[in-house]
């Protein structure tokens, strides 16, 4: 959990220091005001471009001095920072007690994990959506996961480039070639590994839950991601280098997901059932990861309770209620009657 958040020149927020208690975290106040840019800051705080996907170049505030700062010192005192200089505005910089780190080793000391309106076409948008989704479920498991598929994606880089040159009539180096092939098929497999694993953990999960308000989700891989990987990239690259890219591989793997109670495609499911599915994957997925890890993840939930009906929304609060720090952002105080913990108006006075 975090005590302390403070954020310099981040989206529309010069400075903004708050002191959130655990449990529920609640920002009301009118569009525009800045309450999803704080949930952004916080998914920050975790590998990868956070909750929205987009440029760092884009979080530093407009008229601002061209960086951005966010700050928290989470509850066992152990303080986080991140943020980019005005100078190399798309160079993230982490700091970890102080110290220069790696924004993969975030995820060593904070699991953070999201739901906004803007994930609700997850089920029938591209792939690599869902893909992205599913590593943001398999790296709270496995905070190893982000590293992998770093390297993995440099060594696909880095192949792909020599096969540029190999489709424009030259000759890599085949030893290259195969080397860069040997670190893809490394760190592909752990790809592959663990999200076998929080896929297996998580049907596991929901098979053994109860109908309820919210819907059971079964999910599955989909892709290939036996044998060889290292061979079949080998023999693919004249065919990957009229492509342009690689078409063998974890960064090709979907993620399949079906609605139990009615044993149809989430694809085919109507919106609100989409939504639910949604919702009760995350929220099986942050018990899974209280269970694993010894102690529950940071949710972000956007717009949440807006879209749910009384019963459900009182459903949710009391899932969630005593199961970590969980930020929530509504126009309506009165969404959030009978929520107990910090309730903090935008802008503050």
């Amino acid at each position: 959990m975090l005590r302390r958040l403070i954020l310099t020149d981040f989206r529309n927020h010069p400075a903004l220091s708050l002191a959130p208690a655990p449990g529920f975290v609640v920002l009301t106040g009118e569009n525009g005001v800045g309450k999803t840019n704080v949930l952004e800051a916080v998914s920050l705080l975790a590998p990868g471009r956070g909750l929205r996907g987009v440029r760092l170049g884009e979080v530093a505030r407009q008229g601002g001095a061209g960086g951005f700062g966010v700050a928290a010192t989470l509850g066992d005192g152990v303080e986080l920072a991140t943020g980019t200089q005005p100078a190399a505005p798309e160079r993230r910089l982490v700091r970890i007690q102080g110290a220069a780190a790696a924004a993969t080793a975030l995820a060593d000391w904070l699991t953070v994990l999201w739901l906004t309106p803007a994930m609700d076409r997850l089920f029938v948008e591209a792939a690599g959506e869902r893909r992205r989704f599913l590593d943001r479920l398999t790296l709270a498991l496995f905070p190893t996961h982000a590293t992998h598929a770093t390297r993995y994606e440099a060594a696909m880089r880095a192949r792909n480039r020599l096969l540029a040159d190999l489709a424009a009539g030259g000759r890599p180096d085949p030893a290259w070639l195969a080397a860069l092939e040997a670190q893809m098929a490394e760190h592909g497999a752990a790809l592959d590994a663990g999200r076998r694993e929080l896929v297996a953990a998580l049907s596991e999960r929901d098979a053994a839950v109860p109908e309820g308000v919210f819907a059971r989700a079964g999910i599955g891989l989909a892709g290939d991601g036996a044998g060889d990987l290292a061979a079949r990239l080998a023999a693919g690259r004249r065919r990957d280098a009229a492509a342009g890219r690689a078409l063998d591989g974890p960064h090709r793997a979907d993620l399949s997901v079906t609605h139990l109670g009615k044993g149809q495609a989430a694809a085919l499911c109507s919106t609100g059932e989409q939504k639910a599915l949604l919702l009760g994957i995350v929220l099986a997925h942050a018990e899974l990861v209280a269970e694993r890890r010894g102690a529950p993840p940071v949710l972000l939930l956007d717009e949440v309770a807006a879209h749910l009906d009384p019963r459900r929304r009182a459903a949710l609060f009391e899932r969630l209620e005593g199961r970590g720090q969980v930020w929530m952002t509504g126009t309506e105080p009165a969404l959030f009657q009978g929520v107990s913990g910090t309730l903090l108006a935008l802008p503050l006075g």
